[in-house]
């Protein structure tokens, strides 16, 4: 730690003009000379001829505008000042294989991309728009810009690709509302470092802001505010195409059967009234799951989730659900004792997500559980996807294990909890971890698919969203990226502290990384 401590101080100098990328790509060629000259007045996206995907595409066509004026800011001079003879970048041309734009991403989607600059000629090819996405934001990286003014691009060659296919960020909206443009704004950020999926943790105990059509009690009752504190229609959809824009996959969580306090003034008799002996003690406790009535609302709506969001995945929770007003309830009693569950309430948590993995399903639809569905021996179908959360009482090496040697695909998030704090360097501690540190085959560590960093909302809303997420969230995103073999410390502190930097040119408040200035500080422009 101590030769760390001095590399750290030792590049106290701000954030240099040359252009380094974030995450790392696989393979990055950037000569120390040659390459071309960006100015404002000529340089053009396009795209190359014979290209699947031309002028009319809204994820290219609007991509293109958004990366032209982060390369050239409003306002800021464009001086036509060079070395002399520096050949000017006329147009990146980009190449896409396959034919698609009006879709959304997936977990399939190929985000593979080829980027080559020479002194002729700039060209970006891609598999597809959403890769062709990744590219673009590799090569508004790789320009710099001199100390007098003008920008630059390096020969260059790049060839990259995705370790993982999900690459998330979770947000949670219920303990504390974020504002839509909060949303906007990160989901924006999450593109910059190549994270592909929110996963929208949209409600939870504290407060319902979902706007459900089919139940408008829902929010009316259950949200914070149900005028300014709500996500309407409007909101969501929003939320998914400027995600889709971006190549972000947006995957809702409605969580059950715990964490639900917030639906039941809303929908009366889904929870579970609790009781002191033979008396009602007036609070309530988890989804009741021995009523025909819940399963009768949860299929109308699921039926509205599946409609609004589009991913094929849908995130059904699953965790932390405590039994004690279930155990309080004769009727419960009751029931376990007639379906010969004895005191196992593993099993009747078990009954009720069963049946409601047959509800989604029904829709068509694949799901994500919280590892406890795994742990409790719920029966779910192969292409599940466990979501791995907990430290105690395994540790999530020995989960990740358990969960693949099942034959189940796996998330990662138990190192990744962002909302935890602590002073100085703790990207630290994100970046070093590696997800496939388990026992197990390859076969095994071929079905963990990827992770997500998390931000709970105990103490968490827009006034401090941004900063605690970046560039943190970026040490995560370059996991989950770049090639299990980029682990250098040193390199990436340089870098990360310049893809800071640039997170600041572009807008978004990151929190320093040490002691040190960028050349363009927040809102300075």
């Amino acid at each position: 730690m101590a030769g760390l401590r001095g590399a750290l101080l030792a590049l106290l100098f701000g954030c240099s003009g040359v252009a380094a990328v974030w995450p790392q790509p696989q393979s990055l060629s950037v000569a120390p000379a040659g390459g071309c000259r960006l100015s404002a007045a000529r340089f053009r996206f396009g795209y190359a001829n014979s290209s699947a995907v031309v002028a009319g595409c809204a994820v290219l066509d609007q991509a293109f505008q958004r990366y032209w004026k982060l390369l050239f800011p409003a306002g800021q001079k464009d001086p036509e000042k060079g070395h002399f003879g520096d050949p000017s970048c006329g147009e990146l041309l980009v190449f896409v294989t396959k034919p698609g734009c009006d879709g959304y991403p997936s977990l399939d989607s190929k985000e593979n991309y080829k980027l080559s600059v020479s002194d002729e000629q700039m060209f970006l090819s891609a598999d597809t728009v959403w890769g062709a996405l990744r590219g673009l934001e590799t090569f508004s990286q790789l320009v710099w810009r001199a100390d007098y003014g003008t920008f630059y691009m390096n020969k260059t060659d790049v060839v990259d690709f995705p370790r993982f296919p999900h690459r998330g960020l979770l947000l949670d909206t219920s303990r504390h509302y974020l504002p839509l443009r909060a949303i906007l704004e990160t989901l924006d950020a999450m593109a910059y470092s190549k994270l592909n999926v929110f996963h929208w943790h949209i409600v939870d105990d504290p407060s319902f802001p979902y706007e459900s059509m089919a139940f408008p009690d829902l929010s009316w009752k259950g949200a914070y505010q149900p005028v300014t504190h709500v996500y309407t229609p409007s909101d969501v959809k929003t939320v998914i195409e400027y995600a889709r824009l971006r190549g972000i996959r947006v995957i809702s969580e409605f969580d059950t059967p715990g964490h639900t306090l917030s639906w039941g003034p809303g929908v009366p008799g889904l929870l579970t009234p609790c009781y002191s002996g033979p008396k009602l003690t007036g609070s309530y406790g988890p989804v009741n799951p021995i009523l025909n009535s819940t399963y009768q609302f949860m299929g109308k709506f699921f039926a509205e989730v599946s409609a609004v969001f589009p991913d094929v995945y849908i995130h059904l929770g699953g965790d932390e659900v405590d039994f004690t007003c279930w155990k309080s309830n004769p009727k419960i009693q009751a029931f376990m004792e007639q379906m010969g569950f004895g005191q196992d309430y593993r099993k009747l948590e078990s009954f009720y997500i069963q049946r409601l993995l047959d509800i989604v399903s029904s829709y068509g639809k694949g799901y994500v559980v919280w590892q406890e569905v795994f742990d409790n021996g719920v029966k779910v179908k192969p292409n599940t996807i466990i979501h791995v959360w907990k430290q105690t009482p395994v540790t999530y090496q020995k989960e990740l294990s358990n969960v693949t040697k099942s034959g189940y695909r796996a998330l990662l998030s138990s190192p990744w909890y962002l909302n935890r704090i602590s002073y100085g360097q703790d990207w630290l501690a994100a970046y070093q971890v590696e997800p496939l540190s388990f026992e197990g085959s390859p076969e095994q560590k071929a079905l963990v698919i990827g992770g997500e960093a998390c931000m709970w909302g105990e103490y968490v809303d827009e006034t401090n969203l941004t900063p605690r997420l970046w560039p943190r969230a970026g040490a995560v995103a370059e996991r989950l990226w770049s090639n299990q073999t980029v682990r250098h410390v040193q390199d990436a502190y340089t870098r990360l502290r310049d893809f800071r930097c640039t997170l600041l040119r572009r807008g978004i408040r990151a929190q320093p990384l040490f002691t040190g200035y960028c050349d363009y500080e927040f809102n300075t422009l």
